[in-house]
């Protein structure tokens, strides 16, 4: 669970040959990233070789279902980006 004041921070998830995953390019999803059973405007992904996904939670992405790091305000050089990676005190 995101804790207030945090970004929800993507999925990265594996997928391999031989599966089907149906992924939200709406962001109106309840499961995201994953699309509804029957919803027609989904991203139908049969993966053709194993590779890993960095996939949106948070619905802001102009990349749906992919992460475009639009959870995440705009952070000045390395050491501030670095930041977001680490728990604050």
């Amino acid at each position: 669970m995101t804790e207030p004041g945090h970004p929800k921070l993507p999925e990265v998830r594996q997928v391999c040959p031989g599966e089907t995953h149906l992924l939200c390019r709406c962001g109106r999803s309840s499961t995201l990233p994953d699309c509804p059973a029957g919803c027609t405007d989904g991203l139908l992904l049969q993966p053709a070789r194993q590779q890993l996904l960095l996939l949106c939670l948070c619905g802001l992405s102009a990349r749906m279902p992919y992460c475009d790091g639009s959870h995440s305000p705009p952070a000045k050089g390395l050491g501030a980006r670095w930041q977001r990676f680490t728990k604050g005190d």
